[in-house]
């Protein structure tokens, strides 16, 4: 065998991850010539799969914006069935992958193991079984109260819960996978998934923004209400089928935009092609967790979870109590000016660590990442754009007040605290994982194309120290995680005081204000789950 060509063999196939392979091509070529459906469609690898989905998504939130505006109008539930044949259409496609697309031989040569990371994977499993046990209680309420509910909504949890299932099992065992066959078909269905996420969302988003405001509207006028709602009988099972569903009711919500997320990336991945050095090790350093090196993010993060667990209780009981209404509103405030600013120290240090490490920044195309940083960006759009309009609110009807004051506060540190943990987080995100990776790479490469097959490992070297730096990082990534988690917590299970101090809607108005907060809130929400997640991965990447 001539050593030159052997030498141009492994310098062809030696390629960035990103960067295409020299017979990318060729490939791509041969796929087109065995998938017949691409003779049908117009070129443009996403582009039929990309409008489906917009369509989809655009007719959907029509529906559901119709519904909401104009009950009255909708009279056949045309949106719960609109969502029910994606439910279904999204089923049988499911078991069309699963049971025969992928056991096809070469539908999937290449992996991203940077998607469906297992603290991605564990935290969707978790809302999933909470989804499950909310779709219990919610079939047994609407069992209860069936004779003044459409059939379309009775029988909905019954599609919905295979649907999520056999969703949480695709997530689970194949987000990894970039598919090479069948890619039109493959994209399009998991659009149709992907707008089935979003518009019951959407939708599920829209249902507690009414609950919200009927409760509202009942406050503000003092009156009883003549509406003919469908009130839950007197027995104790459908009281407590009730209950469970209003506190199970944010995991709901959480598990559609996660794993839309997730969806997303396999949409995305479907084509790609991946080049040896894409797989970094982070599983070894799941190690330092286990090990217990960790102490004082632990520590102070688990007090900020305590003390947070007591207010959001004490701020349940008292909100609703006339006498004890200001004293709910001065612990919230008070939590929260408390722990924030120690959440922008730690943000403000993990920079500062950054900068000293001077780590090279990973490059290449990378889905997964590049969905983080829009997420995050985009999720914090939400608190960001309440905090603005809080911060006007309490500027213009003075200061004086001193629900004004701390709303002026919690506005400023919220604005500061957001950016402060998104560039820490971010910065993060991008960071290569060890400081001679590249280098290594390089000498990887020349030993490779010189016939010595014994390359040196990458990720050993730096196990052996334990530096002040990747501790640090940890240690803070620990503590924003519980924070995180906490201020997760109160707002996802009914702690709105921007609903309730008076504030916001004496200055723009109920209708208007409202609309604000029930678009900003789920999207602050949710970032704090999605920071949740990112920081994790910060945390086994130090």
């Amino acid at each position: 065998m001539d050593p030159d060509s052997g030498a141009t063999e492994l310098d062809s196939s030696w390629v960035t991850p990103g960067s295409p392979s020299r017979d990318e091509p060729d490939n791509q070529t041969q796929d087109q010539e065995l998938d017949p459906v691409l003779v049908w469609v117009p070129s443009g690898r996403r582009l039929i799969s990309g409008l489906l989905g917009m369509n989809i998504v655009l007719l959907g939130a029509a529906l559901v914006a119709g519904q909401t505006f104009n009950p009255e109008g909708l009279k056949h539930q045309e949106p719960l069935v609109f969502m029910l044949l994606l439910m279904g259409v999204s089923l049988i496609w499911m078991l069309w992958y699963l049971l025969w697309a992928r056991k096809q031989p070469g539908v999937c040569p290449h992996k991203d193991h940077h998607a469906g990371g297992i603290t991605v994977i564990l935290v969707l499993i978790l809302f999933a079984a909470a989804s499950l046990l909310l779709y219990i209680c919610r079939i047994g309420y609407l069992l209860s109260v069936r004779e003044c509910n459409p059939a379309a909504k009775v029988l909905s949890p019954f599609i919905e819960a295979p649907f999520l299932v056999l969703q949480t099992y695709l997530l689970w065992a194949h987000s990894k996978d970039c598919v090479h066959r069948h890619k039109i078909i493959t994209r399009s269905g998991l659009m149709v998934i992907l707008s089935a996420d979003l518009l019951l969302w959407l939708n599920s988003v829209t249902e507690d923004s009414i609950h919200e405001e009927i409760e509202l509207e009942k406050e503000d006028s003092n009156k009883m209400s003549n509406s003919t709602l469908c009130q839950c009988s007197a027995s104790a099972a459908c009281l407590a089928f009730r209950k469970g569903f209003e506190i199970l009711y944010p995991f709901n919500i959480e598990y559609y935009l996660m794993a839309g997320c997730m969806i997303y990336v396999m949409w995305k991945n479907v084509g790609r092609r991946m080049g040896p050095g894409h797989h970094v090790g982070q599983k070894l350093t799941l190690r330092v967790v286990y090990q217990g090196g960790i102490i004082y993010g632990l520590v102070f993060g688990g007090l900020v979870l305590v003390v947070g667990v007591t207010v959001f209780i004490l701020y349940q009981v008292w909100v609703s109590q006339r006498q004890l209404r200001l004293t709910a509103f001065l612990i919230f405030y008070g939590y929260h000016l408390a722990v924030m600013p120690v959440m922008s120290f730690c943000s403000l240090a993990g920079m500062l660590v950054h900068r000293l490490e001077r780590r090279a920044h990973e490059g290449g195309h990378n889905p997964t990442r590049s969905l983080d940083v829009i997420l995050l960006v985009a999720a914090a759009l939400g608190q960001l754009a309440l905090s603005y309009f809080s911060l006007v609110a309490a500027l213009a009807l003075g200061t004086n007040a001193p629900l004004a004051d701390l709303e002026l506060s919690y506005s400023l540190l919220s604005l500061l605290e957001l950016i402060l943990q998104n560039i820490f987080i971010i910065e993060g995100l991008h960071r290569h994982p060890s400081l001679l990776t590249k280098k290594k790479g390089r000498q990887r490469t020349i030993s490779l194309l010189e016939g010595n097959t014994s390359a040196p490992p990458v990720v050993q070297e730096d196990h052996g120290k334990e530096p002040w730096s990747k501790r640090a990082i940890q240690e803070i990534c620990a503590f924003l995680i519980l924070c995180n988690i906490m201020l997760w917590v109160i707002p996802a299970f009914g702690v709105h005081p921007q609903f309730e101090n008076g504030l916001g809607k004496q200055f723009f108005g109920f209708s208007t204000w409202f609309v604000l907060v029930n678009l900003g809130q789920p999207l602050s929400v949710f970032y704090r789950m999605h920071s949740v997640g990112a920081l994790m991965e910060l945390l086994i990447s130090a």
